[in-house]
């Protein structure tokens, strides 16, 4: 297959160790505006793909993400982030990283270039028929995620991807690819910048969209979120202040009660 890695061509700024740091932030911060205009227009790719997405997980399904270095990480930070903001169960929402959890803070070799583990890494997770699986490659050619989604296209799973080159070998083999093509990075080839930016985009469209359309936010409050430290304690007594017109003890009370802000103000309101 013959196709363009635009991730991968020579930047457009030249010499750019003898540009001064009010230049280089500049420069780079240029870049990044054309981001959001990329995944713009892949808006219709994107809602497909979640509306597929909220459709298995109210069969009881799953999301999975799958990638290797900066996508993989990605995918784990979009993944954790989901049962603290959510109150999803943890494993609603999982990253998988190739190489395992250690590569998460550093490389493992060739883990990458692994076309088996995929698939065993998924079948560890128990992957069931209602689960969807979205591989994250900036290049679209990391074997490790485009022979997971076949695996998975031949276990009839819904697959998706999240890439930055257009006709790339993991946009074809997903049934729902996303394609956001940012054009060459500031430094030649560093996928984290622009490419990881604009993954780190679609992903909190997917999940948070997906979250919304699954009922986990009422107007446009986090009122299932868990409450894991002070900040977000006051967080939770503040919408329930605003929720049923208590005052900040009375939500406070109420929020060590029923430990969950949705479920303080529906007791109170049934109370009421």
């Amino acid at each position: 297959m013959n196709f363009t890695k635009t991730t991968e061509q020579s930047s457009k700024y030249e010499h750019l160790e003898q540009m001064s740091v009010a230049d280089l932030l500049s420069n780079i911060n240029n870049e990044d505006k054309t981001v959001p205009l990329a995944v713009e227009k892949v808006l219709p790719q994107i809602e497909t793909l979640v509306t597929k997405v909220v459709e298995k997980m109210k069969l009881g399904g799953r999301l999975f993400y799958i990638g290797a270095g900066t996508s993989g990480r990605l995918g784990i930070v979009d993944a954790s982030e989901c049962p603290p903001t959510f109150g999803v169960p943890f494993d609603l929402v999982n990253g998988i990283i190739a190489g395992g959890d250690k590569a998460i803070r550093r490389a493992v070799e060739n883990a990458e270039d692994n076309t088996t583990q995929a698939w065993i890494d998924l079948q560890e997770q128990n992957i069931g028929a209602n689960d969807v699986v979205i591989g994250i490659a900036a290049s679209g050619t990391t074997p490790y995620v485009i022979e997971g989604l076949k695996k998975c296209n031949e276990n009839n799973n819904i697959t998706g991807c999240i890439t930055c080159n257009e006709g790339s070998p993991l946009a074809v083999t997903a049934q729902f690819p996303i394609e956001v093509v940012v054009g060459p990075e500031f430094v030649t080839g560093s996928s984290r910048m622009k490419a990881g930016t604009a993954q780190k985009l679609v992903l909190n469209m997917i999940s948070t969209a997906t979250m919304i359309q699954l009922g986990k936010v009422k107007g446009n409050k986090m009122v299932d979120m868990q409450l894991s430290n002070d900040k977000l304690v006051d967080r939770g007594v503040k919408m329930i202040m605003s929720e049923i017109s208590v005052d900040y003890d009375k939500a406070s009370s109420l929020l060590k009660e029923f430990g969950n802000v949705r479920k303080a103000v529906d007791g109170f309101n049934n109370n009421d």
